[in-house]
């Protein structure tokens, strides 16, 4: 293999960067990942990313990569990325100036994680020859990829599938305004940690939430509670698109045999046409192989 033959894919998420090489097959070769350190800004990120990307080049024996494939939380535009207040400075950022200033002039591809991770679901994993589908991702966040002839649908302004932006009542008159994401905050793993902290008086995760639940009643009620409203917007999605298949990704798949089981009472209860639900084929690391496919594409 020369060097010309590699593509490079960068996943930058609120907590880690992951930085994979592959084939033109979109076959992983090398990965490595680094920590956000999100508190300490957006330029070390960048910085730190793209030389930890340089040196997993030289560490397989390439010069450089034949295309770069960016992804980011948010909606990324050429000269700025919307929707994306977790790391200071990061919706200032022009991702593909920034990459080529260290790569060279290179086809350099930029994208929404999710969308991405959507896109290697229906290219490579389990949407893969299914149309039309739904990727969601269940993690620090919340959003869905919409996969409709071959293609993650991206709206008029790049915001398809940002269902953590719906309203969970008529409360909730202006969430997009005042830049709430009244969903997300409620059911993401974020908004979990944040309520599952007020319950227990001390730091708590999402993933802990799990935990906690399987002894102490008001942890089970809470996540019981937040499982049973995102399931009715999942149902939402489900009439609203008709797909065929919905694959489940993002961190708190880890607990699928507590988030999967609602989800898919609900839509078997609720949807006239109720689609599969199953686990994403890459539930951790589809946006970096979406990356990759965004690379190949360019």
């Amino acid at each position: 293999m020369t060097e010309l033959d590699v593509i490079l894919g960068i996943d930058f998420g609120g907590t880690k960067v992951a930085i994979g090489l592959s084939d033109r097959d979109g076959t992983l070769l090398a990965q490595r990942r680094i920590d956000t350190d999100a508190e300490a800004g957006a330029q070390q990120v960048i910085d730190r990313a793209l030389a930890a990307a340089a040196e997993l080049l030289a560490d397989n024996g390439h010069g450089g990569p034949s295309a770069i494939g960016v992804v980011s939380p948010g909606i990324v535009l050429p000269d700025e990325i919307l929707l994306a207040p977790n790391v200071p400075g990061w919706q200032q950022l022009r991702l593909r100036d920034l990459v080529r200033a260290r790569f060279g002039d290179l086809p350099v591809a930029v994208g929404t994680d999710v969308k991405a991770a959507g896109l290697a679901e229906a290219r490579w994993g389990a949407l893969r020859g299914v149309d039309p589908a739904v990727f969601l991702y269940l993690g620090t966040g919340l959003a869905a990829a919409i996969v409709l002839g071959g293609k993650v649908l991206a709206g008029a302004n790049g915001a398809a599938g940002e269902i953590g932006y719906n309203l969970r009542g008529v409360s909730d008159t202006d969430g997009f305004a005042s830049g709430s994401a009244p969903l997300e905050e409620a059911v993401g793993g974020r908004g979990l940690g944040r309520r599952v902290s007020a319950l227990t008086g001390r730091p708590t995760s999402a993933a802990e939430l799990f935990e906690l639940a399987k002894q102490d009643p008001a942890a089970k009620e809470l996540l019981t509670d937040a499982l049973d409203e995102l399931s009715v917007h999942v149902a939402n999605l489900a009439i609203a698109i008709d797909p065929v298949r919905i694959a489940v990704g993002g961190g708190l798949v880890r607990s699928a045999e507590v988030v999967l089981p609602p989800l898919r009472y609900r839509l078997s209860q609720a949807v006239p046409f109720p689609p599969a639900l199953v686990p994403a084929e890459f539930d951790q690391d589809g946006a970096l192989r979406g990356a990759i496919a965004l690379a190949l594409d360019a």
